[in-house]
């Protein structure tokens, strides 16, 4: 961060950590549990937000002083549907079959709280530069959690990471399943997304006792 002012920086870190927008602002929550049940999709997802996110920042930035307060939301909407449409044919174009398996949960981007919570709070009031910062501050903030999430989900549920076995093999019972080990299928239930994202919460606010105060 040496090329980034102290104040600069906080606006990629805080949301990695004491303002993460899931764990401590409570937004997103829809995608965190419909398609994190691999860690692939989880990743996508991430890396998608990530581009809405911190470009759609930057045009409301450059747009701040002459959009009409009466059709600000409206503007917002447009923009980002533009990007969201562009990462939806980008996916089907270079990976169609994971846009399949994401089917409309890259579309319901557009109605991700966060981003439209970022582009009102912030980019409407700040630079361009400041406004990018912001923008994938607060997405890797979401995708840290998406991917943490995913990672355990996959690994706990199925067994494996990005599809490959690393736990061995359930049916010739080799690795961790010949000592007996046995998948939870709870794991890649959407309930349990939930319950992980509850013991992340959790973990962060028993390091962090000002959180614990501030709520």
């Amino acid at each position: 961060m040496g090329l980034l002012s102290k104040k600069d920086s906080k606006l990629i870190l805080d949301p990695l950590a004491d303002n993460n927008p899931i764990t401590i602002q409570v937004l997103g929550i829809c995608s965190a549990l419909a398609i994190t049940a691999q860690l692939k999709p989880s990743i996508v997802m991430a890396i998608s937000v990530l581009f809405v996110m911190g470009v759609g920042n930057v045009v409301i930035s450059l747009m701040r002083n002459i959009i009409p307060s009466k059709i600000r939301i409206i503007v917002q909407l447009i923009v980002v549907a533009t990007l969201v449409i562009i990462v939806d044919q980008v996916l089907k174009a270079f990976a169609y079959e994971l846009s399949k398996e994401l089917s409309v949960f890259i579309g319901l981007i557009i109605t991700n709280c966060i981003i439209m919570g970022r582009f009102e709070a912030f980019a409407l009031g700040n630079g361009p530069w400041r406004s990018f910062l912001d923008g994938i501050g607060n997405a890797a903030g979401y995708g840290v959690i998406l991917v943490i999430v995913g990672f355990f989900r996959e690994l706990l549920g199925s067994g494996t990471l990005f599809g490959f076995p690393v736990l061995g093999n359930p049916v010739t019972k080799t690795g961790l399943y010949g000592i007996g080990y046995e998948n939870n299928g709870f794991m890649v239930l959407p309930p349990m997304a939930l319950i992980v994202v509850g013991i992340i919460i959790w973990v962060q606010r028993s390091r962090n006792k000002e959180l614990i105060e501030e709520n």
